[in-house]
């Protein structure tokens, strides 16, 4: 349970930065690193889009919100949706992604997270939302299975634990580090190289020592 006079709350994008890559997430929200490639200029010009200044307008019946700040005083997040639209008042978010689908999670938690706020919110049930990859132009429905909210969960406490330790994780060293835009501060080549011959010299010292 979230103590908000002793702790911080995080923002809903931090679950999006851990799932991808936990040591991207404290160069950003331990060190307060972070700089841009064409990725992430991407990613935030289609944002700025979605950020329409209007409150609120109605499609086809549809209530639509742009730009919703949203929190959950239970979980301790805090955040903005890019879009959520109401149909018959049930809660539906929709975020905005420049590239195509990727192959881990951290989209759909960053997405599940959003709608367990707008349940603590409107105290409606939120069971489904999309996330439109603008490289298709086309939406994917997400679920909010139990399992996913579970998931959800598990990273906020994790991302906790990483901000309370103020350490560095290792570097994943794969191929999520190929688009990052933090690579050059990360330097995960050197790290992991540094890394490997520390375990090294570790089982040479275990094995030397009688």
């Amino acid at each position: 349970m979230f103590d908000e006079e002793t702790q911080q709350a995080i923002p809903v994008s931090a679950l999006n930065q851990y799932a991808y890559c936990p040591r991207r997430c404290a160069l950003i929200h331990v060190e307060q690193t972070f700089q841009d490639n064409l990725y992430t200029m991407r990613g935030r010009n289609l944002h700025e889009r979605t950020d329409d200044p209007v409150a609120s307008e109605c499609e086809d019946s549809v209530k639509i919100e742009r730009a919703l700040p949203i929190w959950s005083k239970r979980l301790g997040l805090i955040g903005k949706a890019d879009v959520v639209e109401f149909h018959d008042d049930i809660p539906y978010p929709v975020e905005y992604k420049s590239g195509p689908r990727k192959q881990y999670e951290n989209d759909d938690l960053q997405l599940c997270a959003q709608a367990m706020c707008l349940e603590e919110m409107t105290g409606q049930a939120v069971p489904r939302g999309a996330i439109f990859h603008h490289a298709a132009r086309r939406r994917r429905e997400v679920i909010f299975s139990p399992t996913l909210k579970k998931h959800v969960e598990e990273a906020i406490a994790a991302i906790r634990v990483l901000l309370a330790d103020k350490k560095l994780p290792p570097p994943v060293h794969d191929r999520r580090c190929e688009k990052c835009s933090l690579k050059d501060a990360c330097m995960p080549h050197v790290t992991a190289d540094r890394n490997r011959e520390s375990r090294q010299l570790a089982r040479l010292f275990d094995v030397a020592t009688p």
